[in-house]
């Protein structure tokens, strides 16, 4: 069950995601805010790193074909109380 991601900054702050996932796509928005990066100890990181292991963390907790047209940070961190630290431990590991 492979996932490809293509990540396109559209805007500040905004980047396009891409997905490829057993024979279909789709797309969706993704919001960034500064705010959120700082207080979640992710402002070190590149945004669109940050965007691309977003989109691969979302992806193991739900097929990619339910992921929303609009995605913002906070959102994921309120649904699943690991995100940031996650986000955190695999960003820095690369």
């Amino acid at each position: 069950m492979e996932k490809t991601f293509d990540i396109e900054p559209v805007n500040q702050n905004e980047y396009l995601v891409r997905w490829r996932s057993e024979g279909q796509t789709g797309e969706s928005l993704v919001h960034t805010n500064p705010e959120f990066l700082a207080e979640a100890g992710l402002d070190s990181f590149d945004e669109q790193l940050v965007v691309e292991e977003t989109a691969t963390y979302l992806a193991e907790h739900q097929p990619v074909i339910d992921f929303p047209q609009t995605v913002d940070l906070e959102e994921i961190a309120a649904a699943y109380g690991d995100y940031a630290e996650q986000l955190r431990a695999r960003l820095q590991s690369r």
